[in-house]
């Protein structure tokens, strides 16, 4: 069975790796062509709204699928009408605008922040005076790991922060008073069946991800697991969906979903028994799901900007380095360490040995 995948970066070369043992052959469309995935598949180079290229990808694929959010949702309709397509462009099109976003997760029974719409000054100054300061100002479209917000901490600052979007749509969300931010992510077939991988609890630096762990049988897991199932049912969806939460005094409270495999999932690769990539290729080419339990207390770190040496990673028997292949560049995710240890004391200690290693690379 042919794969196409719109998107060239490394979630689309892990999937393609993971298809490797289905027997699954792949051709990606991405503008870069030197993107990270290209050797291992066909690659066609251009624009995800070129329908040109698109209609070639379909040509090549008997379902295609996407690895980041950033693609046009109308791109993917014009796939659907070529080609199946997991999951559906409406799942995209809803997390493309996080102001839709919300209020879809407030009409699921889902709790969020409190949010507002903001278009103008006065709508900002509306918003510091209901939901108070500090609160978060994002563009409604765009952005990805910490780009396209800021928080906004004293009345002083509006002003200046709020003309620094150039007039694009923005939300403006209250703080999340959190202890922890987690996620889950799960997998749906097409006949419904859903299987939920355990909770990843994750640290961010400067927006980005730096860490994720798995914790099981976690307090939240039976909550976190509810909302992901409503959503997944909501768009009657096929594959892999991560949903972003933050673990507040009142309960958990989602932060936006991801139709896509999440790189807080990263150590479901040798974490577990399936991972999550395998699980999504299983999913949207009608196979049998995987199992999903972990294996021990997995972790990943990421190296962003740079790699550590892969023979001092090598030395530490717990670790194992991901490299994605990817140009090095000041806050790119380039690869990741993955840590497997069999207690928490273990997974501890080897988060900060790989913590050690991705630092003395940059």
């Amino acid at each position: 069975m042919r794969v196409g995948i719109v998107g060239g970066g490394q979630l689309a070369q892990m999937l393609a790796i993971a298809g490797q043992s289905l027997g699954l052959s792949f051709a990606f469309l991405d503008p870069n062509p030197e993107a990270c995935a290209f050797s291992f598949g066909t690659a066609i180079v251009g624009h995800y709204d070129d329908h040109e290229m698109l209609s070639k990808l379909a040509s090549e694929s008997d379902v295609v699928t996407f690895e980041f959010e950033n693609v046009p949702a109308d791109s993917i309709t014009y796939l659907q009408s070529l080609v199946q397509v997991y999951p559906p462009s409406e799942a995209l099109r809803m997390t493309q605008d996080r102001l839709l976003e919300k209020q879809l997760l407030r009409d699921l029974g889902i709790k969020t922040v409190e949010f507002l719409p903001v278009k103008t000054f006065p709508e900002l100054m509306t918003a510091v005076s209901q939901l108070g300061l500090p609160l978060i100002l994002k563009a409604r479209r765009q952005g990805y790991d910490g780009k396209g917000q800021a928080v906004v901490r004293h009345v002083h600052d509006a002003s200046r922060i709020f003309e620094s979007f150039n007039g694009v749509p923005l939300i403006a969300e209250a703080l999340a008073p959190f202890t922890r931010e987690i996620s889950i992510f799960g997998v749906r077939s097409h006949d419904g069946e859903m299987r939920f991988y355990d909770l990843s609890v994750n640290v961010h630096h400067h927006g980005i991800l730096q860490t994720a762990m798995a914790s099981p049988d976690d307090d939240f897991a039976h909550t976190a697991r509810l909302y992901l199932s409503c959503l997944m049912t909501h768009f009657n969806y096929a594959g892999v969906m991560a949903l972003e939460l933050f673990d507040c005094p009142t309960g958990l409270v989602a932060n936006e979903y991801a139709p896509r495999v999440h790189n807080s999932g990263h150590w479901s690769i040798e974490g577990t028994h399936c991972s999550q990539f395998e699980n999504h290729l299983r999913a949207i080419c009608h196979l049998p799901l995987g199992d999903i339990e972990s294996i021990g207390f997995p972790a990943i770190v990421n190296c962003i900007g740079d790699i550590p040496d892969p023979v001092e990673v090598k030395s530490h028997p717990h670790l194992a380095l991901h490299n994605y292949g990817k140009p090095i560049r000041p806050g790119r995710k380039v690869g990741h360490i993955f840590v497997q240890a069999d207690s928490v004391a273990d997974r501890d200690s080897g988060i900060l040995d790989a913590l050690a290693l991705a630092g003395k690379s940059r």
